[in-house]
C-alpha cells in the first residue's frame, strides 16, 4: 500500500502533531542531541548550544521535562545544583534525531541552492511588480 492509501485518523494527526510541536524545534532537537552524552547543567548546556537565550533554554527544557524525555534533578547544595537527563523515553529520540541530522548534512548544499533559487524567483517577481505599478501610475490621468 503506499502512504497516499494509509488510513489516518483526526485524532493521530493531532497527537503527531503535538508530539513533533515538542521535539521538531530546533531547540528541543539540539537540547536532545547534546543530553544524549549525558547528564549536563543548566549553564553546560547554555555554554554548549550557540544562540539559544536563558530563557529559552529554560522553557525548551521545561516542555521536554513536562513530554517526560528529560529529568531534572535537584542537589540542595550551595550553590543548588540542577542536572538534566533524557529519560529512557528520551533516548528513544536520539536515533530520530541522528538520522534528521544526517539528512541535513548530507543536503544542505542543494537546500541552499533551492532557496537562492527561490529568492532570485521572488525578487524578480516584485521587481516586475514594481515596474508595472510605476507604468500604471504614470499612465493614469491627472485630475
Amino acid at each position: 500500500m503506499s502512504p497516499s492509501h494509509i488510513q489516518v485518523s483526526h485524532g493521530s494527526c493531532v497527537a503527531a502533531r503535538e508530539v513533533l510541536n515538542r521535539v521538531g524545534d530546533k531547540w528541543s532537537v539540539l537540547v536532545v542531541s547534546f543530553l544524549g552524552g549525558g547528564p549536563l547543567r543548566f549553564n553546560e548546556l547554555r555554554r554548549t548550544i550557540e544562540g539559544i537565550s536563558q530563557r529559552m533554554l529554560t522553557l525548551t527544557l521545561r516542555g521536554l521535562e513536562r513530554d517526560g524525555l528529560v529529568t531534572r534533578t535537584l542537589y540542595p547544595s550551595v550553590p543548588p545544583r540542577v542536572d538534566y537527563e533524557l529519560t529512557e523515553l528520551g533516548r528513544t529520540l536520539l536515533e530520530p534525531v541522528r538520522v534528521l541530522a544526517a539528512w541535513a548534512d548530507k543536503h544542505r548544499f542543494m537546500i541552499q541552492e533551492a532557496r537562492d533559487r527561490y529568492d532570485q524567483k521572488d525578487a524578480r517577481e516584485k521587481s516586475r511588480r514594481a515596474t508595472g505599478e510605476r507604468a500604471r501610475l504614470v499612465g493614469r490621468p491627472r485630475g
